[in-house]
């Protein structure tokens, strides 16, 4: 068969499918089925994809979903990892320099934590280093932002987050409000580096095309606040090896890289805590909302 005759074959099979799609009633939904097929098909064609590596492929995404339940999200993790979460948040969140930037929200957030006064603890008995998180919560004229819900979660020294034990532990995850000043403070863990869950599929794609696993060290964020758009963030640890080596799921941003200051296990807790000796660290995360679309 002509090199010629071969093209014509395979754009014919494109066209068919992208006008199967032309009656859909919904204007978006077309646009995106028809998108999603023509950019598919040239990729499908680009690297010549074998019917071996369909096979491969479709048992990754088996094997993806046979890995996902309400505790773990593979398929997040493969977005993450892929940058496509990162690129979906860059699209949707325009860089503006008076508000606070967006990242990957991740596979481990959890509905319903626990509430915790303002000075409470979020670590629930989770292993790490004592840190103090102080910051505000305000809008783009400045204007404070009372009773904000401020929602965080992070792993534990050890690199897991709660939802990775099979104790069903809630632990390094809370939420509190802010206060009538827009002000929040609370004590979480200083944030280590990790890996992301990499005993499933897209851990071993990341072993296949030697892909580091780890994650800067971050602690979540997610801020909701009436008439002003959800903020879905983390801020990272300043001076953090692995910012040089590089994030596995492309969530860093510059703004986000915060001073965690050591403090001497001398040195007075704002809120006149006992940490039995134990060092511990400071950080400040001041929080600008962007107003609702």
């Amino acid at each position: 068969m002509s090199e010629d005759l071969q093209t014509q074959r395979e754009q014919a099979l494109v066209d068919r499918v992208v006008d199967s799609f032309g009656s859909a009633p919904d204007a978006r939904l077309k646009q995106i089925m028809q998108s999603l097929t023509v950019h598919l098909h040239d990729f499908l064609r680009d690297v010549r994809l074998t019917e071996d590596e369909w096979d491969k492929a479709i048992a990754f995404l088996t094997a993806a979903g046979h890995i996902t339940d309400d505790r773990r999200q593979e398929f997040i993790l493969l977005s993450d990892v892929l940058g496509a979460s990162m690129q979906t948040i860059i699209m949707n969140n325009p860089a503006d320099a008076d508000t606070t930037e967006s990242t990957v929200f991740g596979p481990f957030f959890l509905e319903d934590s626990p509430e915790i006064p303002l000075g409470g603890d979020i670590s629930g008995g989770a292993t790490g280093q004592p840190c103090w998180i102080e910051g505000s919560v305000v809008d783009t004229a400045g204007t404070p932002i009372a009773g904000a819900r401020v929602e965080v979660w992070e792993a534990d020294d050890d690199g897991f987050y709660d939802v990775q034990y099979d104790d069903d532990r809630i632990a390094g995850r809370a939420h509190l409000h802010t206060d009538t000043d827009g002000s929040f403070r609370f004590w979480a863990l200083t944030p280590t580096p990790y890996p992301i869950p990499h005993d499933g599929p897209v851990g071993a794609m990341l072993a296949a095309v030697n892909r580091s696993p780890v994650r800067a060290a971050h602690l979540h964020f997610m801020v909701t606040a009436d008439n002003l758009r959800t903020l879905v963030t983390h801020i990272f640890v300043k001076g953090d090896p692995q910012l040089e080596i590089g994030d596995s799921v492309f969530g860093v941003q510059d703004s986000l890289i915060k001073d965690f200051i050591q403090q001497d296990p001398s040195t007075p807790t704002p809120d006149g805590r006992n940490l039995n000796g134990q060092p511990w660290a400071r950080a400040r995360f001041d929080i600008v909302l962007t107003p609702q679309d």
